[in-house]
């Protein structure tokens, strides 16, 4: 950003993956297990740990789908990729997005809309599905006025792009 003004993104914190077993989380692979021992971890210790639920694997690509859907049959998403369509229509609807308030001198307060990431690693089952089912809302209500949201979505499901 210019004057001066510099846009910070938080560290992305390491995730390591776990399973639930009876009466206990262990390492969902081999992988998972070298990154506690890379850590230092010793059964018996006691950590903290923030717990969410990964996404569904198949209904992952349905925001990605949703994408190459608006940008194959939508002329303002024309030209666009699904990745770069869908960060448009986070922004339009503020879903999944933060806003930022920044005080510009002899201006006053500018508002930046920053979508969050909705990738699987990111993302909590819930929060992904409402984030897609916004996502087809918006579509429904500015761009595809004939259609209902559920319509969008299932449209999206069944889309396979042509090459």
């Amino acid at each position: 950003m210019s004057d001066g003004y510099v846009q910070v993104k938080p560290a992305k914190k390491e995730r390591i993956y776990l399973k639930v077993s009876k009466g206990a989380l262990i390492p969902a692979d081999s992988y998972a297990e070298s990154q506690l021992r890379a850590k230092g971890y010793k059964i018996g210790d006691v950590v903290a740990a923030s717990i969410t639920k990964l996404r569904s694997a198949g209904f992952n690509r349905l925001v990605h789908r949703i994408g190459q859907l608006v940008v194959s049959n939508i002329e303002a998403f024309a030209g666009l990729d699904a990745h770069t369509a869908i960060k448009r229509l986070q922004i339009e609807g503020r879903i999944a997005c933060d806003e930022i308030g920044i005080m510009i001198p002899d201006y006053g307060m500018v508002v930046q809309v920053i979508p969050r990431s909705l990738s699987f690693d990111t993302m909590d089952e819930a929060e992904y599905q409402e984030a897609a089912r916004a996502i087809c809302r918006i579509i429904a209500q500015r761009y595809w006025k004939t259609l209902t949201p559920e319509q969008i979505e299932l449209m999206a499901e069944s889309f396979v792009e042509e090459k």
